[in-house]
């Protein structure tokens, strides 16, 4: 397959933060091997010097990001050709997600890193703190290239998208189908969810974390997987990516090209940084002739590779990159001649920060709703309908925020529901992908009105909740149980809140966490009890009462994972 080829649109784990390090290792393998992916010139590097009258080259070794190693192999050819030196550059592709992992563990060899943006430097630091390891010492230099990011589109869909200016603030609405390439791989996808956060209500933080739920869904395995599916949607859509990505991706003279649509309310820039990875060139490991290798000879040489880069434009623009500065002239299919406005992402730790947010939001739920059905659920709300029907209403639109791979089982609930039981079983935890249970749950919820009766059996429902999903716990996902009510405990001959905490704390495993998240709708709920069951269970408690409220504390729920139980 070619190097822009688009990967099957299958569904894969997201990279987490720190990348496997039995993959790290594997890479690290190769390298001290002396085995590497080449990208250009020759399968030998002996063969070039030869050509050159040259048996004992100086070796350069590049690794660069997969999107501009091309570039660079090519500018290395020609470099080593043109070098009164015996020399041979060999530039390693690897995705920078990788390379950052591989250095923060401190077992690269390479000499200098060309990633796609200076976030992962941040990364890098951030992991190697994870793994009890010091930052790499590099010397990280301006950039070489640019690209902005972009919304890429196919070609026959472009027509009907200019209908209406494609924006991040249609992003922000949902009115604009988007595709986002995982963000934990892609500084793309990473640098757009800072732009989507610039451009987002700094009143409403729920807007930002809606968006991302929402872009969650579905996470392609690559950005060729984006790319793919593209021409396969019923209405035209959209992906993060790069102008260089679009550029190249078009000039492997694909089946359905991409055209680079361009964010009417502005867009940021990837940089790409050099970065001398040993300042020194003196490294302290590797074999006895890799030591004498580094010497002041390949310092210069490296520089004198820099400035080759740095002055091959043509080269660079050729593929898609324009000047570090963002400005320059590109004419490629797909794209646009003229730059445009864009500012640097190189605020690293604000998109650290989304980044961590992202992992939180996009985590895979567990989740057992349990659903009130006392009685009281016949009451007007304010707005004159049922409390039942404001719930069926928000149900629904709840409903389409949670992906295919969410697992959800229904309880509803009341006294004397089941036999001795206050709550009744009705659908099993399992995926929403499996469109017969899927439709069972909707069908639950419109049976709802018909399941009414009894008093609020609150607590004696709450414990066997969390006993039931503690009981087919799940580590790789966030097992939650969500538990909806109009009232407060009404069950005489249930356990009561002081039994039902001491429950809570006599079962509680920290490795089995299983936050109870407690939403009250009207003025009968005893809130005061909710937070103390959600405190107890490192959960929380809100109230609605209103159909729209739901979908709001629900965004509220799956967003504050990671602060609880003190989110603000």
């Amino acid at each position: 397959m070619g190097r822009h080829s688009i990967a099957a649109p299958v569904k894969m784990p997201g990279r987490r933060f720190i990348l496997s390090i039995v993959a790290a290792v594997a890479v690290i393998g190769l390298v001290g091997s002396g085995v590497f992916l080449w990208v250009g010139g020759y399968l030998n590097p002996l063969f070039a010097a030869a050509e050159a009258g040259c048996t004992d080259p100086e070796r350069l070794d590049i690794v660069a990001d997969t999107s501009i190693a091309p570039a660079l192999a090519d500018i290395a050819k020609a470099y080593d050709a043109d070098s009164e030196n015996c020399v041979d550059t060999k530039v390693t592709a690897q995705d920078s997600a990788d390379t950052a992992a591989v250095l923060a563990s401190g077992a690269s060899e390479a000499d200098a890193w060309v990633p796609e943006s200076s976030v992962w430097l941040d990364r890098m630091n951030a992991t190697a703190a994870s793994l009890g390891q010091p930052a790499p010492e590099v010397d990280v230099r301006l950039s070489i290239a640019s690209t902005p990011v972009v919304f890429a589109a196919a070609a026959t869909k472009a027509t009907e998208l200019a209908t209406e200016p494609v924006s991040w603030g249609r992003v922000l609405g949902g009115t604009l189908p988007t595709i986002l390439p995982d963000p934990e791989a892609s500084a793309a996808s990473l640098a757009g969810l800072l732009a989507l956060r610039g451009h987002s209500s700094p009143d409403d933080p729920r807007q930002f974390a809606g968006a991302m739920i929402e872009l969650g869904k579905t996470i392609p395995a690559s950005t060729g997987a984006a790319f793919g599916a593209l021409s396969a949607t019923e209405q035209p859509a959209v992906v993060v990516t790069t102008e260089a990505q679009v550029a190249a991706y078009n000039l492997d003279d694909p089946a359905e090209p991409l055209v680079a649509a361009y964010p009417a309310d502005g867009t940021v820039l990837l940089d790409y940084p050099w970065v001398q990875l040993r300042p020194d060139a003196t490294p302290d490991q590797g074999s006895a002739d890799r030591r004498e290798a580094a010497t002041a000879t390949k310092a210069e040489l490296l520089d004198a590779f820099e400035a080759a880069v740095r002055d091959a434009t043509t080269t660079l623009a050729s593929v898609g990159f324009r000047a570090p500065d963002g400005t320059g002239e590109l004419d490629l299919d797909g794209v646009g001649a003229a730059p445009p406005a864009a500012t640097a992402a190189l605020d690293g730790p604000t998109q650290l920060e989304i980044l961590r947010a992202w992992g939180v939001l996009t985590l895979r739920s567990r989740m057992l709703a349990v659903i009130d059905v006392s009685g009281s659920m016949e009451e007007p709300a304010e707005n004159g309908l049922r409390r039942i029907d404001i719930f069926q209403q928000a149900a629904i639109g709840a409903m389409q925020k949670f992906s295919g791979e969410v697992e959800l089982g229904v309880w509803v609930f009341s006294t004397a529901r089941n036999g001795d039981l206050d709550y009744e079983d009705l659908a099993p935890i399992a995926p929403l992908g499996d469109a017969a249970h899927m439709q069972g749950i909707a069908g639950i919820i419109q049976s709802l009105p018909a399941r009414l009766g009894g008093a609020t059996g609150l607590y004696d429902t709450t414990l066997a909740a969390v006993q039931r999903v503690r009981e087919t716990y799940d580590p790789e996902k966030v097992n939650s149980v969500l538990l909806i009510t109009d009232g407060k405990n009404e069950d005489e001959n249930g356990i009561d809140l002081d039994t039902l905490l001491a429950e809570l704390a006599k079962i509680d495993d920290p490795t089995k966490p299983v936050p109870v998240i407690m939403i009250g709708f009207g003025p009968d709920t005893d809130l005061a009890a909710m937070q103390r069951i959600a405190q107890a269970t490192k959960g929380a408690a809100y109230s609605a009462s209103r159909p729209e409220d739901l979908s709001t504390v629900l965004v509220d729920a799956l967003s504050q994972r990671s602060c609880r139980p003190n989110c603000g």
